[in-house]
């Protein structure tokens, strides 16, 4: 990558600004996914006793729960890597594009 970038005019390119938006599209839903499903646990098990019956056995709903937001986490995170990676490959996309109209918007 050549050091004589001018990142504000890539940041002002209209090809940039729609790399933000699909981004955003991806971080938002799966952020709010993820806070949602992570503090039901603690709000849950203050305010309701739902999850302490029974699921499997002497195993109630909580201890599965539990057990599903390490799941949730492994899994938001792997995908999280994945999209990342080819997020990044399109930024270098955008500045390269720019750095060939010599850093014109």
């Amino acid at each position: 990558m050549q050091a004589n970038v001018n990142y504000v005019q890539v940041e002002q390119s209209e090809q940039f600004q729609q790399f933000m938006k699909k981004r955003k599209k991806f971080i938002v839903p799966y952020t709010i996914f993820f806070l949602v499903f992570y503090f039901l646990l603690p709000i849950c098990t203050s305010y309701t006793s739902f999850l302490n019956t029974p699921a499997i056995g002497d195993i109630s709903w909580v201890w599965l729960f539990a057990f599903a937001q390490f799941v949730m986490t492994f899994v938001l995170c792997t995908v999280y890597v994945k999209k990342a990676g080819a997020l990044d490959k399109e930024a270098d996309q955008i500045i390269k594009n720019q750095v060939q109209k010599g850093g014109a918007a």
